[in-house]
């Protein structure tokens, strides 16, 4: 399957990892890319990609950590360290004007943003439809022309500027909350984001190619990210050994900006599955992990939430701290009870508790989202179940 894949060309290379009952099976085709120094490095176990949305989840263990050691509560709210997202408004139209507003309901807690129920987030829709939206993109950039990204702090300086576009805890949005808690984690920390997800999270569990950034005597194992010429409609090169990941990203680091092999995601994966243990060493309790794992969304939040959210989507998943929980079973596909998420990149990954099983797959292709691959990828794994 993964070797049709490549052959196909759409994608240089791609990883797998299969893990269950204790046996790993790690399976590998094509190379780092479709040309260039890379076309004859073929693709392993220490291939770095990035992960983009798989941040997500790391960054939420990182945050129980914080849970655990006293430093932040579940249900305080985040003012203490995020008081740029105290006393907030709300849009009494979220499709209307900016300055028609009304107070919040509440307070916004650690819950709701882990949860991505803060009240604002990715909002589709046409330039110049909702000022909202127009208003929510803009904080990716600088005032003027030209003028670098902001740094966190300013990024988090103008979230909370704005209105929230729904009343706390209301619905699920993406994007928004994840990048807040980055802030949190180095405030509350007292370290930079990269430092606290290294000590808290990468260095126990052994994920030494995990980060921010590629260290430069690593670069020769980064892949090649492809992404879709619009205007020619051929696979182009976004990224590849030289490009982006040799620098941290600025504000959107929580939210996309990991690094990661499939060797070190599966460290990580594997002490989800094991209650917060990997090879016997601790970094969650079982409850953490419970609460990470557990669908926290109420079927009304669901009805109402946006973006991935479609109404299939509904059926089928719900939300945990910074991952996707499967509610129903459908065909050869996870479990019920089963985690795990995406990545712009072509990532996906998921833990099955029921069948004690870790599926990580991985390749460097914006357009993977249109093929049938994901699927395929599950439906071989089932397949191949022994009771």
């Amino acid at each position: 399957m993964l070797k049709r894949h490549v052959d196909v060309g759409r994608a240089p290379g791609a990883v797998v990892v299969v893990a269950r009952h204790g046996e790993v099976r790690v399976e590998a085709a094509g190379h780092l890319a479709f040309e260039g120094d890379g076309s004859a490095t073929p693709m392993a176990g220490d291939t770095i990609f990035r992960t983009a949305s798989w941040t997500k989840q790391i960054i939420a263990a990182c945050v129980m950590t914080l849970v655990e050691d006293g430093t932040l509560r579940l249900d305080d709210p985040v003012d203490a360290f995020l008081p740029e997202l105290a006393d907030m408004t709300v849009l009494a139209d979220p499709n209307g004007p900016l300055d028609e507003i009304v107070p919040a309901n509440r307070p916004t807690t650690l819950r709701d943003l882990l949860t991505y129920r803060l009240g604002t987030g990715t909002i589709l829709a046409e330039p110049g439809a909702v000022p909202i939206a127009d208003a929510l993109t803009a904080l990716e950039h600088g005032e003027r022309p030209g003028d670098p990204v902001p740094s966190p702090d300013e990024w988090i300086r103008r979230v909370g500027a704005l209105p929230l576009a729904h009343q706390p805890g209301e619905r699920w949005m993406y994007n928004i909350a994840p990048i807040a808690l980055g802030v949190l984690i180095a405030r509350s920390a007292g370290v930079p984001l990269g430092d606290a997800l290294r000590e808290r999270i990468c260095e126990p569990l052994g994920m030494k190619d995990t980060g921010l950034s590629v260290h430069a005597g690593s670069a020769r194992r980064l892949a090649t990210a492809y992404t879709r010429d619009v205007a020619t409609d051929e696979l182009v090169a976004e990224s590849g050994p030289d490009g982006l990941w040799k620098q941290p990203p600025a504000f959107k680091a929580a939210g996309s900006g990991l690094v990661s092999t499939t060797d070190d995601f599966f460290a990580f994966a594997s002490a989800l599955l094991g209650g917060g243990v990997h090879r016997g060493r601790r970094i969650l309790s079982p409850e953490s992990v419970r609460l990470m794992t557990t669908d926290h969304l109420v079927p009304a939040q669901k009805a109402a939430s946006t973006m991935v959210w479609t109404p299939v989507f509904q059926q089928d998943f719900g939300w945990g701290f910074g991952m996707a929980v499967n509610t129903r079973r459908m065909y050869l596909a996870p479990s019920v009870g089963s985690y795990g998420w995406y990545g712009k990149y072509g990532t996906a990954w998921f833990n099955d508790p029921a069948e004690d099983l870790t599926v990580i797959f991985m390749t460097q292709n914006t357009e993977t989202f249109r093929t049938p691959v994901f699927n395929r990828v599950w439906v071989a794994v089932y397949q191949a179940l022994d009771a």
